[in-house]
């Protein structure tokens, strides 16, 4: 069995390279650091990925393989398996190969990491 981990934290998330990792409310972004905020925020920004996060998290262990992903989004499994990748490369869910499917899993903190940078705190 392969897994990918791609964890978001608020340490190692993209937006966070070389910045103290604080509130976006507290001191001002880079340049960078708004670029890559930017681009895990459009990972969430698709109605179909925000659908995938809550029902995978929602789903029986909080884990789901493609096949029971895609009639209830009605979609081909192509079209799930690429909007399930960027979630993954942005770090949002885990994948795990077992034979010829992959089941995802929400990364525990990955939405909490996105949060804590637009809290007003």
């Amino acid at each position: 069995m392969t897994t990918t981990l791609i964890p978001v934290t608020v340490t190692s998330a993209a937006c966070c390279v070389g910045e103290a990792c604080s509130p976006i409310t507290r001191e001002p972004i880079s340049t960078a650091g708004a670029g890559d905020l930017a681009a895990v925020l459009r990972a969430l920004a698709d109605p179909v990925r925000i659908r995938l996060v809550s029902m995978i998290a929602a789903h029986e262990d909080a884990e789901a393989c493609v096949c029971d992903l895609t009639e209830p989004l009605g979609l081909s499994q192509p079209t799930v398996s690429h909007h399930l990748k960027v979630l993954v490369d942005c770090g949002f869910l885990t994948r795990s190969k077992r034979g010829t499917w992959s089941f995802y899993r929400l990364v525990p903190g990955s939405l909490d990491a996105v949060a804590k940078l637009l809290t007003t705190v």
